[in-house]
C-alpha cells in the first residue's frame, strides 16, 4: 500500500481528513508543535487524536524555534502561507525516511487566510510531493457532522494553537513567486534541526 505523511493539527479538519484517506492510503502522521509555548496540552490533545484514529506512527515535531525565525525573517503578513509550505517542507523530509509518495492536508477552499485559491496555489507550487486534499471542497457543517460520527470533535474542540505566532491581518491574496523569495530568507537547517528531535508515537 502507498504511504502518506498526513498533517495532524489539533483542530477539527485534519482528523477528518486522516479517516476518510485511511483505507486507501497507510497513514503516517506529522504534528508540529508549539509545546514550548503553549505547555502540554497541546500534544496530549494530539496524542488523543493519533489513537482515536488508530494511526500506527506519528511524529511529534518541536517548531518552537522554526516558527518564531520564521516571524523574524519574513512579512509577518504571510505568516500563515509561510508556515504551511515549512510544515510541508518538512513532512516532506519525513516522506523521505519513511519512502511515502504523498502529502495530506485538512485544507479546505476559502475557509482561513492560508486558504484561500491564491494562497493555495503559492503553497503547492514550493511542495514537491502531491498533496492530497479530501476536504478542499467540503461544507465546513459536513466536516463538524463527520468529525462527530468519528469522536474526534470532543477532542479537537477549543482555540487554534496554530495561530499563537500570526498576524492579526493575515494575507489572503499571495504570489508564488514572492513567496518563493519569502521563502529564501528562511534557514531550512532549522527544519532539520528540528526533526531530529521529534517524538516518535507508535500504536
Amino acid at each position: 500500500m502507498n504511504i502518506g505523511i498526513a498533517l495532524l493539527s489539533g483542530g477539527i479538519d485534519s482528523p477528518v481528513a486522516i479517516a476518510l484517506m485511511k483505507n486507501r492510503i497507510e497513514i503516517i502522521a506529522a504534528h508540529f508543535h508549539q509545546q514550548e509555548l503553549t505547555g502540554p496540552g497541546e500534544t496530549e490533545k494530539v496524542k488523543k487524536l493519533i489513537k482515536k484514529l488508530e494511526i500506527k506512527k506519528a511524529y511529534l515535531v518541536p517548531f518552537t524555534p522554526v516558527l518564531k525565525h520564521i516571524v523574524e525573517k519574513c512579512k509577518h503578513k504571510d505568516y500563515f502561507i509561510l508556515q504551511k509550505i515549512v510544515m510541508m517542507k518538512a513532512a516532506e523530509i519525513i516522506a523521505e525516511k519513511e519512502e511515502a509518495k504523498y502529502l495530506i492536508t485538512g485544507e479546505n477552499l476559502g475557509q482561513v487566510s492560508s486558504q484561500t485559491l491564491s494562497n493555495l496555489v503559492s503553497i503547492t507550487k514550493h511542495v514537491k510531493l502531491e498533496i492530497l486534499r479530501p476536504l478542499l471542497t467540503n461544507d465546513k457543517e459536513e466536516t463538524i457532522k463527520k468529525a462527530k460520527e468519528l469522536g474526534t470533535y470532543e477532542i479537537s474542540e477549543g482555540p487554534e494553537i496554530c495561530s499563537l505566532l500570526g498576524p492579526k491581518h493575515p494575507a489572503t491574496k499571495s504570489d508564488w513567486q514572492t513567496i518563493g523569495k519569502e521563502l529564501e530568507n528562511i534557514d531550512f537547517t532549522l527544519v532539520k534541526e528540528a526533526i531530529s528531535k521529534a517524538e516518535i508515537v507508535t500504536n
